[in-house]
């Protein structure tokens, strides 16, 4: 096993995995402290995660992808970090987010809708003043009224992020449009599609606490719904709506 150490969402991790893959990911999370805990993979793991994606190739109608056990231990050490997070009031959601001026901003939807691409405009738009926090599996950790953004080593197939946290002003749910409007959306309407793009452990208890935790985001950041095209004034619209 290759095992080494790291600080994610401020805590220390232990992972021991059988492919070096994982180890390369979170190189700009190193650190050299005790751990909080440890997550280790095994094969079981890996043919677990090659089920999984197979099984949803075919709920979707979709032909499967031959994934290496390399990239599919990347996966399961994933969850497993989720997992035991949630008991750090630390939840992974399924987002693209950004910070401007220190303050961070999350776009979620269903996947194809268009989070990168969304989140590419904000850096065209606003410049050196935006930075990808993570363009895939942030955490967000809820304490008391406010939440925090962190970036994760799982940042996406552009592999855009970076090993920083901000508080979380606002999550933006978007939709694809012919014209562009922002409107503010109320808790009801919003939580569906949070819960939906929380990761949600196998274990029945930290599944609750993490349901619990959707409920909590929802009610200290705005919530808003996004009706966007490719125009970079879709993100002049939702910046200035949202800041």
């Amino acid at each position: 096993m290759i095992t080494y150490t790291y600080k994610i969402a401020d805590k220390i991790i232990s992972i021991s995995s059988c492919y070096p893959a994982v180890h390369s990911m979170c190189r700009d999370y190193l650190c050299d402290d005790s751990p909080d805990f440890s997550v280790t993979s095994t094969s079981a793991d890996i043919a677990f995660e090659r089920e999984k994606s197979n099984r949803e190739a075919a709920v979707e109608g979709r032909k499967a992808q031959k994934f290496s056990d390399e990239y599919l231990e990347t996966l399961a050490l994933y969850r497993k970090i989720a997992d035991n997070m949630v008991e750090s009031d630390c939840i992974l959601f399924h987002a693209s987010a950004i910070a401007v001026d220190g303050e961070a901003y999350i776009f979620t939807a269903k996947s194809g809708t268009g989070k990168s691409t969304h989140t590419a405009l904000w850096r065209k738009y606003l410049g050196e003043r935006a930075v990808m926090i993570n363009d895939d599996k942030p955490f967000i950790r809820i304490q008391g009224s406010a939440a925090t953004v962190y970036g994760t080593p799982w940042n996406g197939k552009h592999r855009l992020g970076c090993n920083m946290s901000a508080r979380l002003k606002a999550v933006c749910v978007l939709t694809r449009a012919q014209q562009n409007s922002i409107e503010r959306i109320d808790k009801r309407t919003a939580l569906p599609l949070l819960i939906q793009q929380t990761h949600r452990p196998c274990d029945p208890i930290k599944t609750v606490k993490a349901l619990k935790l959707a409920d909590r985001l929802a009610d200290c950041v705005g919530l808003f719904r996004l009706g966007c095209n490719m125009d970079i004034q879709a993100a002049q619209i939702a910046y200035n709506a949202m800041k």
